[in-house]
């Protein structure tokens, strides 16, 4: 008998989801660790605290996947049905586990609280279950099979993220690997500069006849991702078939725009160009108002590289501080080409930095001009071999936090492509 799990859907239980009152994160979670295990994710579903929903969903995602993965509904409230539903799906009677039980009391007790005789439910599991210890909550987790020739399995997770992800990770990832049937091994090739349009253009027959690994697009502010995924035997194999498909993408125009693979962000391969190089950074803000700084130092080990910044949102800020001239400002204006030299001049120097960038704009959605609109930035790059300045004309439809966000990334791109 076949009992590899190929396939899976995530059935999240609570009212509180279907009314907005917290966001599904599990949901997200559990689809990225399935896939690593080479379990291909269906559907999602979220039902409410309602034993008849529930039950139907459970039945309709039993019937067109070989697991299904609940999370919430494992408390000690007469609302949480979730064993007691799949207990019946499956036509298994509910037994006291002894051992759940006393690991509940003895929570209580280090807590200092007392129990009351509702917790017991959650001592409550289908007969034949397999239980994994909750080191984090009370209610323990569990997985429950068809048997008989039934293969299908459901597993049960607690609601609470800060219980489910470290279960997940710990105790429910080992019991799966064993049925797995592949590994899916997923890599992300990171692009700024360049449009998903623009991308789909140059690359569009690759991502079309491409069926394994599959590639695919996805869009944030001003950048595109390629997730590249491959299906095979084990891991080894099915990174170098992703490989290959990232190295003909890499062999395209695409391929300069190109900021790192795996790479969370512009600002952590900035930060890693730099460290590998042995330079340090400093970076002069207005219109972004201290938003490279806060990106920079959201990373650890930023310390290495990263020695200060600069918010210089008034003109008399940009003189002291900077030593912008001001003949520059009262010729050009603050946002202008020879502001954002001298910003980034003036920061390198002050600091000490070997390199030095800058960023003054117009974000909106007031301040704009016939000549210098909404969206107009001017990003600045000082380094000892003199200053480069990159002039953005982005959508004054566009929000003040999409401008921001959109300037702060120039910087770190023009780091990247500084030649240093």
């Amino acid at each position: 008998m076949d009992n590899k799990i190929r396939s899976a859907e995530i059935l999240c239980v609570g009212t509180e989801l279907l009314l907005g009152d917290i966001v599904n994160t599990n949901a997200a979670f559990l689809s990225q660790k399935l896939a690593e295990l080479g379990i291909c994710v269906y559907k999602h579903t979220a039902v409410g605290d309602n034993p008849e929903r529930l039950k139907a969903a459970l039945r309709c995602a039993l019937e067109s996947a070989d697991m299904v993965i609940t999370s919430g509904g494992l408390g000690p409230t007469y609302d949480d049905l979730t064993k007691e539903t799949v207990a019946e799906h499956f036509g298994r009677q509910m037994e006291l586990d002894a051992h759940s039980l006393c690991r509940i009391e003895e929570y209580f007790k280090k807590t200092g609280r007392v129990m009351t005789e509702n917790n017991r439910k959650q001592a409550m599991m289908p007969k034949g279950a397999v239980i994994f210890d909750n080191d984090y909550g009370t209610a323990p987790a569990l997985a429950l099979c068809g048997g008989e020739g039934n293969t299908k399995t459901v597993i049960m997770l607690p609601g609470p993220p800060n219980e489910i992800i470290p279960i997940f990770n710990e105790k429910v990832m080992p019991y799966l690997e064993g049925r797995r049937n592949s590994v899916i091994v997923s890599r992300n090739v990171h692009i700024f500069g360049m449009g998903e349009s623009a991308v789909e253009n140059v690359i569009g027959e690759i991502m079309k006849k491409s069926e394994n690994p599959t590639v695919a697009p996805y869009c944030k502010e001003g950048e595109v991702r390629l997730r590249v995924t491959a299906s095979a035997a084990d891991g080894d194999e099915a990174r170098k078939m992703c490989d290959s498909v990232i190295e003909r993408i890499s062999n395209t125009e695409v391929g300069q725009y190109i900021y790192g693979i795996d790479c969370e962000t512009l600002e952590r391969a900035a930060l890693e160009f730099l460290r590998q190089r042995g330079l340090s950074f400093a970076c002069a803000e207005s219109c972004t108002g201290g938003l490279i700084s806060k990106r920079m130092t959201e990373i650890s080990g930023a310390s290495e590289v990263f020695l200060g910044g600069c918010v210089t949102y008034a003109n008399e800020a940009k003189m002291r501080l900077l030593g912008v001239r001001e003949q520059t400002l009262a010729e050009h204006g603050a946002v202008s080409e020879q502001t954002a030299a001298e910003m980034a001049r003036g920061v390198r120097e002050a600091l000490g930095a070997d390199v030095g960038v800058s960023v003054t704009g117009i974000a909106g959605p007031t301040g704009g001009t016939p000549e210098k609109p909404v969206g107009t930035v001017f990003v600045g790059i000082s380094t000892k071999t003199g200053e480069q300045v990159r002039k953005l004309s982005l959508s004054p439809k566009k929000s003040r936090e999409y401008i921001r966000s959109v300037s702060a990334s120039n910087a770190f791109d023009m780091v990247l492509k500084s030649g240093l």
